[in-house]
């Protein structure tokens, strides 16, 4: 059964780049997006598409607001959803101190299940409507988490975190557990509906040679998943990584000698990479995810965008919490800015969204099926009011253009501005509508 969407629609078809060509967009001041089982049927404006319309097609008038596509969040922890905020300390001194003590609690599976159900609502609360996800070293965080995405047909992937040295004991498994654990959840889980499974070392320092090793035996047993890692984070882990893998030639170089550096291999962070790196990352198909207010927060360093999308390594947007402070994809693309700005990089609102969806899409290898709003595409979609609070509503007013706007929206906008959150065309969520 079809189903139409009236509003203002702005969604990319490529990347703008830095001086935002505008033929990597599309806006439509007064358009009419159509979806017919769950897929984009026609999008266009409204002048050309109603006349056309079947007269039991039911239109909802949305005029007033802006249809973005779903925002996609290409590195979260759901497990540390409560310890957003915690004050203090680098990377290495912040896991010891919050990150880990908190997952010891994901043992338990009704309360992995209880913060599984409201980290998955606060995603579609604030607009987004695909995510890679870390769980914890529990499998059933995993099942957890997957089970909360599939009862709201949202498209996710995660995967059971692996950890068998420079741990706490209660996190810890072994190879063995390692690579049978994440196989049996890869069976169970993978290609279900709308999920996804990604191999998930949580970075080199906390597995052995011998758990890359099975990591990598898991990637080539099941090249559709995707391996999810942290990567030159910050500088004291680079230091270590370096005394622990004294034979690799760089951090990325230990991914790639165990199999773990391919096409959807996403590494979050790599602030502290080389020519070098990112050039074998493009060859071998790797993907960075950007996370500013993680990398600001915990003092890591700065993201070098340039870099990456010179060298051709594809790049998407990332909440990272709870190192990041903000599940919000909005308030992550005006620190984005920031972080850019900082390093005399540019970041229009068009590029920012890009990165939010498209890019973020094309970086997961998702992009067949979401990320923007052509025909054909799943219809995951956002619906943003501009009235959402009296700054957004007054700075509105005075904007002359889309671009204007949307870059007030990306620095102002909240959860407040997200009225609703559409998965394949069905309402997920209705907010400040």
């Amino acid at each position: 059964m079809q189903q139409a969407f009236r509003a203002s629609i702005f969604h990319c078809l490529a990347d703008p780049g830095e001086k935002a060509a505008p033929s990597a967009v599309e806006f439509l001041e007064d358009g009419v997006l159509v979806v017919d089982d769950g897929v984009v049927a026609r999008i266009g404006s409204a002048e050309k598409i109603l006349p056309t319309l079947a007269v039991e097609v039911a239109v909802e008038d949305l005029t007033g607001s802006l249809i973005l596509p779903g925002f996609i969040d290409c590195h979260v922890h759901f497990s540390q959803l409560d310890i957003i905020a915690s004050y203090g300390e680098q990377l290495l001194d912040w896991l010891n101190r919050y990150a880990y003590p908190e997952e010891a609690r994901f043992s338990d599976k009704e309360h992995a299940a209880e913060v599984a159900e409201v980290f998955v609502d606060e995603l579609l609360r604030n607009g987004t409507t695909t995510a890679l996800v870390f769980a914890t070293v529990f499998p059933q965080s995993v099942d957890a988490i997957f089970e909360a995405a599939a009862a709201r047909n949202m498209r996710l992937v995660a995967g059971k975190v692996l950890m068998d040295i420079n741990c706490p004991d209660e996190l810890s498994d072994d190879p063995a557990s390692a690579y049978n654990d994440s196989k049996a959840l890869i069976e169970r889980w993978h290609g279900k509906g709308r999920l996804g499974y990604a191999i998930t070392p949580r970075f080199a320092l906390t597995s052995s040679e011998d758990q890359l090793a099975a990591a990598g035996r898991l990637a080539a047993e099941y090249p559709d998943t995707w391996v999810h890692t942290h990567l030159a984070e910050n500088t004291a882990e680079v230091e270590e990584i370096a005394a622990q893998f004294s034979w690799s030639r760089s951090y990325l170089d230990v991914y790639d000698h165990f199999g773990l550096l391919r096409e959807r291999s996403i590494f979050a962070h790599c602030l502290h990479l080389d020519a070098a790196d990112r050039a074998l990352m493009a060859e071998k198909g790797g993907a960075g995810a950007f996370c500013p207010t993680s990398n600001l927060f915990l003092g890591s360093g700065l993201f070098d965008l340039k870099s990456m999308s010179d060298a051709g390594v594809g790049v998407g947007l990332a909440t990272d919490v709870g190192g990041g402070t903000s599940l919000s994809m909005l308030r992550t693309m005006s620190e984005a800015y920031k972080v850019l700005h900082l390093q005399d990089q540019s970041l229009p609102a068009s590029r920012a969204l890009y990165l939010a969806t498209l890019g973020a899409a094309q970086a997961l290898g998702l992009d067949h099926c979401i990320g923007n709003l052509e025909v054909g595409k799943e219809a995951d979609f956002i619906v943003l009011n501009v009235d959402g609070s009296s700054a957004t509503a007054r700075r509105a007013a005075a904007t002359s253009s889309i671009d204007e706007l949307l870059f007030a929206l990306i620095f102002l906008g909240d959860d407040r501005n997200i009225s609703a959150t559409y998965l394949q065309g069905q309402c997920a969520s209705t907010f400040n509508r």
